[in-house]
């Protein structure tokens, strides 16, 4: 680490990894999106097939995915507002990050069942 420097990794490092990783996860599933729902207008048999695959458990796991990627991603960017302009900020970002991590934990956890419950019952029953 060259000398001088502040920074020193750590919580602040993998939440600025985390976060640009889940904004481009969200820009690319925008991207499909607006794809898939433009095929409408080419073929709306071809859209059918894809709107289709979307009913598989595989792409419901990726919709839990995307959830987990959107909250965190909108969570840590107002941690990252009130570091920036919140006097205190700098002082209390690892303790506002490990707040984040907890509240993402809890509310993936609750969405958990809601999201997954069509694939939980083709692959368990019920």
């Amino acid at each position: 680490m060259p000398a001088g420097t502040l920074y020193r990794g750590r919580e602040g490092m993998w939440s600025w990894v985390a976060h640009r990783v889940t904004g481009v996860l969200i820009f690319f599933f925008l991207f499909a999106h607006v794809l898939d729902t433009a095929l409408v207008r080419v073929s709306p048999q071809a859209y059918d097939s894809v709107i289709a695959t979307y009913k598989t458990p595989l792409v419901n796991l990726m919709e839990y995915g995307l959830t987990a990627a959107i909250l965190f991603h909108a969570l840590n960017g107002l941690r990252v507002v009130a570091v920036d302009f919140w006097s205190k900020g700098p002082k209390y970002q690892r303790q506002m990050l490990w707040s984040v991590v907890g509240l993402w934990v809890v509310l993936m956890a609750g969405a958990f069942y809601p999201i997954l419950q069509h694939t939980l019952r083709t692959w368990f029953g019920g």
